[in-house]
């Protein structure tokens, strides 16, 4: 191997090819994609290689959309206000936002597909839907504890998001854009937990959201990686949003509020 190629080598990537004057995403010059391609369909494009039909760009956008912002009770929104007031710039709140997003904050879609495969891995070897969705939440709860991702909100009684991400979906496999096998076993979960449980407790937006990445195909990680990406919108405009209102240090809480000390009682320091 020469010492080029060595360095050419250095990094291998199927993603973008580049040379002076020329720009390429996955085979496409990036002169033909501006002014023809969407954003959602470019993420689809750089993440799996080929451009997405109309129809499946539509539901990827759907999900994208549906998630960007809930309010500063979400610890990312709040966490992006609470940096800027601290002085830090835009990129500076973003970074800081986004590295809250994990397993309990932005990580339960991730869960919610990784679930769903299992539960559409085992039926499809033979085993009855009601089956293999009581196996796997089995399973889930001996691994994970008792909280199933994708279900139940501690906000919204019924997530007002989520129906209509299913419909999104039921619309799709009605028109053979997706097959539906993954919003059926959803629904399969959600009729199991309120057996269990003896009240309903319906899918929120994670839930819904998993439906539409694991019919789309999408890894489970990327689930999570979209999320973040998704929610990057909304943690944007409330940093620019505080930014442009100003404040200085604000906390979690008003300063007229402090937090509960369970501590001991106030002391002297002794001699020892």
């Amino acid at each position: 191997m020469t010492k080029d190629k060595n360095v050419s080598d250095w990094w291998h990537t199927d993603i973008i090819e580049m040379k002076p004057g020329v720009i390429r995403y996955r085979g496409y010059d990036i002169q033909d994609l501006i002014g023809q391609t969407s954003f959602s369909q470019m993420i689809w494009l750089m993440l799996r290689g080929d451009l997405p039909t109309k129809e499946q760009a539509l539901l990827l956008d759907a999900v994208l959309m549906s998630a960007v912002d809930h309010g500063p009770q979400a610890p990312s929104i709040a966490i992006a206000r609470m940096a800027v007031t601290c002085g830090v710039d835009l990129n500076n709140a973003i970074a800081s936002a986004v590295n809250v997003l994990g397993d309990v904050h932005g990580g339960a879609g991730e869960q919610a597909v990784e679930m769903f495969n299992s539960i559409a891995l085992n039926h499809s070897k033979g085993k009855p839907l009601v089956e293999s969705v009581q196996i796997e939440i089995d399973n889930f709860i001996h691994n994970h504890g008792p909280f199933i991702p994708g279900f139940g909100h501690r906000f919204h009684p019924v997530d007002p998001r989520a129906p209509k991400l299913l419909q999104v979906v039921d619309e799709a496999a009605a028109k053979g854009v997706v097959s539906g096998v993954y919003a059926k076993i959803a629904r399969q979960v959600e009729i199991e937990i309120e057996s269990r449980k003896g009240k309903h407790i319906p899918m929120n937006i994670d839930g819904a959201s998993a439906v539409i990445y694991a019919e789309l195909g999408f890894p489970a990680p990327l689930a999570r990686g979209l999320f973040c990406l998704s929610r990057s919108v909304g943690i944007l405009a409330h940093a620019w949003e505080q930014t442009e209102q100003g404040g200085r240090n604000k906390g979690p809480m008003p300063k007229d509020y402090l937090w509960s000390y369970g501590g001991k009682d106030r002391r002297p320091v002794e001699d020892k």
